[in-house]
This record gives C-alpha cells, structure tokens and sequence, in this order.
C-alpha cells in the first residue's frame, strides 16, 4: 500500500509571513502617530506655560514698583532719628542783615496759592480788619493781604534772603529776617521733648521767658508787645529733613495766641497735608479748635487765657 500522506503539505504554511513592505508601513504609521501626540502634548503644556510666565513677570514688576515706592518715601518722610539741634547757634538778624553761612536753605518747594486758598485767606483778613496780623513765611502772594489790612498791623517774619529781596512794604507792613533754631529731621525727637517737659507747657510763663527748645524767644520786640488777631504759619521751609521745619512757628503761634488773655487768635497753617504741619497742629493748637479748612490750609480759632496748663483739653 502506498504511504498515507497528510492533507497538509509542508510547503504551505497555516499563515502567511507578513511582508517586509507592510511591516515598515505600520512602524511608520505607529511613529507618526507617537509624535503626533507628543507634539500636542509639548504645544498644550507651552500653551499653560505662557500665562504662569506672564504672571511672574507681572509679579516681579508690581514688586520692584512698590520697592522703589518705599524707598522714595523713606527718603521723603524724615529720618526721625538723628542728632539733636544746638541752640547754641541760634541767632535772630535785623532786616538787611546777611544770612549766616551755615544757613542757606531755600523755600524751593514753594507753591503758588490756588485761588479758593487765596479767597479764604482774603476772607478771613477782610472780616478781621483792622487787624494785628503776624505771618510766618512770605509768599509773593501774600502783599495782598497786609494791604487788605487796612488800618491795622501785619509783620512777617522770614528766613530766605532771596524773598526778602522782592517784598514791597506799605506803612502798616514790617519785614523781618530771622534764623530758626530747629532742623525737620530733629522734628520727633523735639514732640516728644515738649510732651515730656514742663518748660514747655503753656504755664510756664511768657514765650520770651520760657526755656523750651521749640520756642522763638529772640524775636523782634514788637512781636512780644502785640495782640494778635490772625497768626498765619506759612514758614520756614519744611520739605527736606535739613530745612527748619515748622515746629517752632507753630509752638511760637500757639503761645502767642494764648497770651491773647480774653481775645480770640485765628491761627492758620499751611501744607497740612505734610506730616509735621500735622502733628504740631494737633499737638498744640488742637483738634477742638479747628473751626475750618481751604485746600491744605486748617483754621483753629484759639482763646487767650492765663491758667492753662495743657494746651489740648482731653
């Protein structure tokens, strides 16, 4: 019999082989969609990185802004901390005098007077008139009010040479030129020494007496001898730390008006909106006397009286 042979013949296999061609065609398939999808993934996570970077980069900025903020206003506010004032370099010139070569301080802040804080301070004069009038500072605007003053006394009183020079007077005006013994950067250090002293206390006799640093005690005669009726404080200059500040013409004000025994001083300062405008004010002329205000001038209306023994009533 011949040999059985098997319905399968080796020479066909049960799968066909997977041609050389077709495989390359899948690997390519499969590497093009691999980075195919990479790629989405890279774009998405640039896409998410934009705005993280965005947000940084505005972060650093409002950073460094407020950086330089602070520091600029450091250096604007007063460095509260340093040396005390000498007084014994203090000295008072007649007009005409030369400054003293330590003092050359120019009020180069200085601003011209919107109309509504000229009309205030018109008005005020205009009611009081005939009036003793004592100003602080000398504004070129401020020629106006001494001719308002019909009949009555107006004396300034100022430090900077160069505005001295450009003042016309009338027969009821006198000009006089002083030195201030105080210094803006020593403007803490002198509040905390007139709250702690009892020199300075508004019982501690006449300004001309009184042994308090914030006093103006070698003031021209007739400033002692008057009434006064308006005390205007528009000097010295006080927006740098080495300028005089105004803490000695605002303590000055206050005692002048309190020797005003059974009268009534209107005392009005300028540049409220600077910090030791501010806190002089409501140290010694008082939140409670504070009757009305124009731009960044503040009006306290003070009585004269002989017994007091704290400036503000608490």
């Amino acid at each position: 019999m011949p040999p059985e042979v098997s319905p399968y013949s080796p020479q066909t296999p049960l799968l066909s082989p997977i041609s050389t061609k077709s495989r390359q065609l899948r690997k390519s398939q499969l590497h093009h969609k691999f980075y195919k999808g990479e790629g989405k993934m890279s774009l998405l996570n640039k896409k998410k990185l934009i705005p993280l970077l965005v947000c940084i980069l505005l972060c650093a900025s409002v950073f460094r802004l407020l950086k330089i903020t602070i520091v600029t206003s450091s250096t604007t506010r007063l460095p509260l901390s340093l040396s005390p004032v000498h007084l014994n370099n203090v000295s008072y010139n007649a007009r005409g005098q030369e400054p003293s070569k330590n003092h050359s301080i120019s009020h180069a802040n200085s601003n011209n007077l919107t109309e509504k804080e000229m009309g205030f301070l018109l008005n005020l004069i205009s009611h009081k008139s005939p009036c003793n009038l004592l100003v602080f500072g000398l504004e070129h605007q401020y020629s106006v009010l001494a001719s308002t003053n019909t009949g009555g006394m107006t004396i300034f009183l100022e430090d900077d040479p160069e505005k001295l020079s450009t003042i016309t007077t009338a027969n009821n005006t006198l000009v006089y030129k002083l030195k201030y013994p105080t210094l803006a950067k020593d403007a803490y250090k002198l509040l905390k020494h007139a709250r702690k002293s009892k020199k300075c206390s508004p019982s501690s006799g006449p300004l001309k007496q009184t042994k308090c640093k914030l006093a103006l005690k070698n003031l021209p005669k007739a400033i002692y001898e008057l009434k006064w009726d308006v005390v205007l404080v528009d000097g010295p200059c006080g927006h740098r730390p080495l300028c005089p500040g105004r803490m000695a013409s605002i303590y000055t004000a206050s005692l002048l008006a309190r020797e005003n025994h059974g009268n009534v001083t209107n005392v009005v300062v300028h540049d409220i909106d600077r910090m030791i405008e501010k806190w002089f004010s409501w140290e010694f002329l008082c939140e409670n006397n504070l009757v009305s205000s124009k731009g960044n001038f503040w009006n306290f209306r003070i009585q004269g009286e002989s017994n007091a023994t704290t400036f503000c009533s608490k």
